[in-house]
């Protein structure tokens, strides 16, 4: 067994939790037997928050093995309490990942972390782990020997968290100390929308809840990653942000003022509206934002003018399809979430971007 380190060549993002993380490489013959335990304690700010420790094994093939991020019994309690996290080693089994992690605004402490595995006479022994107890000073918001994110590939700073070191710890001198600040976490409700009738309340609150997913899984997205086609059939994730407004605006005019595009707004939406050869060849270039701004636009409209109508309105047929506007608003919702779907499957399909390091050229 051996520890794996994640090089802190890190990208910037946004988001509302933050782990940090070691990882062990393993190779074993039979199910075997692990415990991980660890301090911690949580001043929190949002009745939301949490911390917990966490622990996940990857299997061949990236296959997902045991995996526990004490969602169940997440951490409250701002006072020094151990923690445990129990699980097995398969034989398919190639890493064990562990740490940290918090979510939403508050104060997080972390110490002494302890791993142990099963050895070959069923003892569950000690494995050392590196900076365990964080005595080794936090520079720069960089924990020595830890890892920030989940995951091997390139490692994350997140916006709205700071890290440093702190005195205030369960053993030792030093702990590690993660405080949130500046986060808005989703409620997850249905209806209750100030201003809107209650059917057409609850239909902007699940149109909105699958925008947050789309933007959350796209909005640390680079340039390169909005680009990539996995085959030359596939659509770029940008050009399926730029369909879901494009789909939206269609049932705007379609619902609102019974009618299709027309010939200048077919000039605008169409090529998202249909994707294929038009789209790839058009939507690439740009970051994440130009997107999202779009999409954010067209929704500002729909909450805007179904706020103008009521349940009796939603439930008027559309005589040139013989459909509701509710059915309608019903297809746009369910078609988010198809293409959610589409751009959680190609974005873990995109290849890691070659960073070239060309050597200085030769001056004369």
């Amino acid at each position: 067994m051996s520890f794996l380190s994640n090089a802190q060549n890190s990208k910037e993002v946004s988001q509302e939790w933050i782990a940090i993380s070691q990882f062990l490489e393993v190779t074993i013959e039979k199910d075997t037997r692990f415990k991980l335990v660890g301090f911690a304690k949580a001043d929190l700010v949002d009745e939301k928050a949490m911390a917990a420790l966490w622990a996940r094994v990857d299997n061949e093939g990236g296959e997902l093995g045991f995996f526990d991020n004490m969602g169940d019994r997440p951490i409250h309690l701002n006072e020094w309490k151990s923690y445990t996290i129990e699980g097995v080693l398969t034989k398919d089994a190639e890493t064990l990942n562990f740490g940290a992690l918090c979510y939403g605004n508050g104060t997080y402490l972390f110490d002494n972390f302890q791993l142990f595995i099963e050895n070959a006479e069923g003892v569950l022994a000690p494995v050392t782990i590196d900076n365990s107890s964080f005595e080794s000073e936090v520079s720069k918001g960089v924990v020595p020997k830890w890892s920030q994110g989940i995951g091997r590939e390139k490692a994350v700073k997140v916006k709205e968290f700071e890290i440093s070191s702190s005195s205030d710890a369960a053993a030792g001198k030093k702990s590690v100390k993660l405080v949130g600040t500046g986060i808005e976490l989703s409620s997850a409700t249905i209806g209750n929308v100030e201003g809107a009738s209650p059917q057409i309340g609850a239909m902007i609150s699940m149109l909105e809840d699958l925008k947050s997913r789309v933007e959350s899984r796209v909005k640390n997205m680079s340039q390169y990653e909005l680009d990539h086609l996995h085959d030359e059939k596939a659509n770029r994730i940008g050009a399926l942000i730029m369909h879901l407004a494009a789909a939206e605006k269609y049932y705007q005019v379609f619902t609102f003022e019974g009618r299709g595009f027309n010939e200048e707004e077919n000039k605008i939406w169409l090529d998202a509206l249909d994707l294929g050869t038009a789209a790839r060849d058009k939507y690439k270039g740009h970051e994440v934002q130009y997107y999202l701004d779009i999409y954010n636009e067209v929704r500002a409209e729909t909450i805007a003018e179904l706020k103008k109508r009521d349940d009796k309105w939603f439930e008027k047929i559309q005589p040139s399809a013989d459909i509701s506007n509710h059915y309608c608003w019903f297809h746009v919702m369910e078609h988010q979430s198809s293409h959610l779907g589409q751009i959680l499957f190609l974005a873990k399909r995109i290849p890691p971007e070659v960073e070239l390091d060309l050597p200085d050229l030769i001056k004369d």
